[in-house]
């Protein structure tokens, strides 16, 4: 008996356990104790959290870098800030895909801005690439902008250096020829300020030939002043482009001055002329118009003499001069012949012949004639006198 009851009670304690835990009371007080703390979280979920997090973070770095970029502009800017804010998902849209969109029109607003200072090769190939395909993607335009500018600009700057030796002095043309032989670089530095120092050698030259074969002073005391005051490129060429003409104009206006100053009426008003116009109309009144000028004066002149002879002839026709008749008077003995005409004095005891008398000449013909009439009258004086004394004698 007491073996079977103690078999029993170790049967039963050792199946107690098991019957209260799965009875309804002992359940419903263990679920009252689990849900009092909460279930931790599995080693897979713990990780992927992590992975979330990480991956936000790294997006966010990303995004920094693309809006900080000296390439992003404004718009891509706003918006990387704007998906930064938005969390997680918005920034990864933006690295997937709203970034490229904005590069694509950031692309083409760059290029579309190297028209203004294009030269022509550039600004086809611009055309080209804005009407083609090629204007929708990324690479091509960020190939464009980044390679194919520069190529296409130093095809334009071979053009503009080819054009500037053909118009520049020796010094333009040794520079530009060496950096047509060049590098790229070459030719950039060359137009940027190569072609200004050798413009400026040119300038010097051509300025003494000026200074040289003008005769004006102010504009030659001008660029003496220039060259003592050791001036820059742009200066030299802003004498060569502007002062010196009007300088020029200066001198023209003294020189004209000069010219007109007693002159004829015609070059007085074609100076005066030149003088209230422009500068050309004053080089060209000192290159022909004063010569015209003058010859037009001199041909007044030369029909104003013809005019002042033939009026002078026309007077002597119509107001001749006294004694100038064809009726000479005659007498004999000693008296004076008269008569209406031309006045003649017969001397005494002459053969007759009379003594014309013609204008202003006049006088100096009568008292030649009176001279003679009294030569005449002592010769019969002096006559009548011998014959006396050979009387006497006998």
């Amino acid at each position: 008996m007491k073996l079977s009851r103690i078999a029993a009670a170790v049967t039963t304690a050792a199946l107690a356990p098991a019957v209260l835990i799965s009875s309804p009371a002992f359940a419903a007080g263990q679920e009252a104790a689990t849900s009092t703390r909460p279930t931790a979280p599995t080693a897979p979920d713990r990780a992927a959290d992590q992975s979330d997090t990480d991956q936000a973070e790294q997006d966010r770095k990303t995004i920094l870098v693309i809006i900080t970029d000296p390439m992003a502009s404004e718009y891509m800017k706003e918006a990387g800030h704007k998906a930064i804010a938005d969390g997680p998902a918005a920034m990864r849209k933006f690295i997937e895909t709203d970034q490229h969109d904005i590069r694509i029109d950031d692309y083409r607003v760059l290029i579309t801005r190297l028209l203004h200072s294009a030269g022509r090769g550039l600004k086809q190939g611009i055309k080209e690439l804005l009407q083609s395909d090629q204007v929708n993607r990324l690479e091509q335009l960020r190939h464009f902008y980044e390679v194919t500018q520069h190529e296409l600009r130093d095809g334009d700057n071979r053009v503009d250096i080819a054009r500037l030796i053909g118009t520049g002095g020796s010094g333009v043309r040794e520079a530009g020829e060496k950096a047509l032989k060049g590098t790229p670089a070459d030719r950039i530095a060359f137009l940027a300020t190569g072609r200004y120092l050798a413009q400026a050698s040119d300038d010097r030259v051509e300025l003494a030939r000026i200074d040289e074969g003008w005769d004006g002073p102010i504009l030659s005391e001008a660029i003496g002043k220039l060259f003592d005051g050791s001036p820059t490129p742009a200066e030299l060429r802003h004498f060569l482009e502007v002062t010196q003409y009007e300088l020029r104009d200066q001198d023209n206006r003294v020189a004209i001055a000069r010219i007109i100053d007693g002159g004829g009426p015609e070059l007085v008003k074609a100076g005066r002329a030149a003088l209230a116009g422009t500068a050309a109309d004053r080089g060209e009144f000192l290159k022909t118009g004063q010569h015209e000028a003058r010859a037009k004066d001199k041909k007044t002149q030369q029909e104003n003499d013809k005019n002042n002879d033939k009026d002078k002839d026309q007077q002597d026709r119509n107001n001749p001069g006294t004694g100038t008749g064809t009726n000479p008077g005659t007498g004999t003995g000693s008296g004076a012949g008269t008569g209406t005409g031309n006045t003649t004095v017969t001397p005494q005891g002459g053969s007759g012949s009379p003594l014309a008398s013609t204008g202003a000449g006049d006088s100096a013909l009568i008292a030649g004639g009176a001279g003679t009439a009294l030569v005449a009258g002592a010769g019969l004086l002096l006559a009548a006198r011998m014959r006396r004394a050979a009387a006497a004698a006998n």
